[in-house]
């Protein structure tokens, strides 16, 4: 009577290993800024943190959500890679950290080499840009668990900064500016909803317009790094997620009797407008990021100077005791 296999139960053990040896050159390219501690391949990765005086380790772990279902859908993976980094990382970047391991978790049916290193090639471009290492990840195979059409996507960021260069928000105070930076479009929050639109109003996009709602997350380290290079010390900053500018902001600063008034640009984006046209007036502040993906918190005195880094800054509010943030379109 013949034994049953492994591979007969749907999992191929020798296409995984042969798969870490396919995107080996994507794995090295993100080790040119920064190395790891030990060779890859072991089962666990270092980094070597000497040359900080006192580190403080940060950590993050997100996911892509019902995005990734869409970017299957329209074959585009690579921006899948690149919306699992900027997730990760933007939450990192934060705190007034580098970012400088990243770790991948991929559930899959089944081994598919060449969808899965245009994901893994999306996440070293975004990965390359910000001076980060792939240092590892999990790639499961799971038939039966994960349907035939899907992936299951998170990732894990790991940063390290001075502890004399951590942000810290108690420093906050009334009359404090906020300058914002545009996001790229819905970034990686609120498809659920997205999706319920384009299906119930049976909006009809072409190629090139859905390719522009898919656009990735952005990463928001040139930012970072023009503040520290103009020597503006943000108080707090804040990445634009789930909850909108209300949530991400109130997080930081409500529970300390703060709040502000914001003043939001009208959104410039043809094919977002399409979709937000038939959101709840109230519900999508609460849902996306209205245009806004990532928020500085400057004393009144480094305005100027954070309103020249990267592009498109623009003074939002200033901070009151009002101890709640409400949005407006700015006129």
């Amino acid at each position: 009577m013949p034994k049953h296999t492994y591979k007969q139960a749907g999992v191929d053990i020798h296409e995984a290993a042969s798969f870490v040896d396919a995107i080996s050159p994507w794995v090295k390219a993100t080790q040119k800024k920064r190395k790891l501690a030990n060779a890859f391949g072991l089962f666990a990765a270092g980094y070597d943190l000497s040359r900080y005086k006192q580190p403080v380790i940060f950590t993050g772990c997100d996911g892509v959500g019902t995005k990734l279902e869409l970017l299957l859908k329209h074959d585009l993976l690579e921006n899948a890679g690149k919306d699992l980094v900027a997730m990760n990382v933007n939450d990192v970047l934060t705190c007034g950290a580098d970012p400088i391991l990243f770790l991948d978790y991929i559930g899959i049916h089944r081994i598919e080499k060449d969808k899965l290193a245009r994901i893994i090639a999306g996440m070293s471009q975004y990965l390359q840009d910000c001076h980060c290492i792939l240092a590892g990840g999990e790639t499961a195979e799971m038939p039966g668990a994960v349907p035939p059409d899907m992936i299951e996507l998170s990732g894990f960021a790991i940063g390290a900064a001075e502890k004399t260069q951590v942000l810290n928000p108690s420093e906050i105070k009334a009359g404090h500016v906020l300058i914002g930076w545009p996001s790229a479009g819905f970034h990686a929050n609120g498809f659920s909803l997205v999706r319920r639109i384009l299906e119930r109003e049976r909006i009809k996009l072409n190629r090139k317009e859905m390719a522009q709602l898919l656009t990735p997350t952005l990463l928001y380290h040139e930012v970072c790094w023009g503040l520290r290079k103009a020597r503006v010390r943000p108080a707090a900053m804040a990445h634009i997620t789930g909850g909108g500018l209300v949530e991400n902001l109130g997080r930081i600063f409500t529970r300390r009797g703060l709040g502000c008034h914001l003043q939001v640009p009208v959104w410039e984006n043809a094919v977002v407008q399409k979709v937000l046209r038939h959101a709840d007036a109230n519900d999508r502040w609460d849902t996306f990021n209205m245009g806004i993906g990532w928020v500085a918190i400057v004393e009144p005195k480094h305005a100027a100077k954070a309103l020249k880094v990267g592009k498109g800054a623009v003074v939002l509010g200033e901070m009151d005791k009002s101890a709640k943030v409400t949005c407006e379109l700015k006129a």
